[in-house]
């Protein structure tokens, strides 16, 4: 009962079609991102991966100052940024987000 109530939720408030739009704004905004750290943005909907280069030092310092800046992400095989946000994320909130990312994916060392 309870999934047949989130299906219908997810069916209603046309989620997957929000997640296929705002993660595809968000996967663009997040490679516009001049980062000498970053080597690819990739993801489905809002899925969404950000590898690092092996030379970065690994993910876990990223998603450590991310968390300072208020934004939560996995580190996961130990060079890619995670982002999984809630499927009713909008548009103002990605880029609340990206304000908090920037400054991360462009730091120095």
């Amino acid at each position: 009962a309870v999934a047949r109530a989130a299906l219908k939720v997810i069916t209603n408030e046309n989620l997957a079609h929000n997640s296929a739009v705002i993660g595809e704004y968000f996967q663009e905004r997040l490679a516009e991102i001049p980062s000498r750290h970053a080597k690819e943005v990739r993801g489905k909907g809002l899925l969404i991966g950000v590898e690092l280069k092996s030379e970065a030092g690994g993910a876990r310092r990223f998603a450590e100052a991310l968390k300072d800046n208020g934004v939560l992400v996995k580190e996961t095989h130990e060079n890619v940024l995670r982002f999984a946000p809630p499927l009713i994320i909008d548009k103002e909130t990605v880029d609340w987000a990206l304000e908090r990312i920037f400054p991360v994916l462009t730091m120095a060392s």
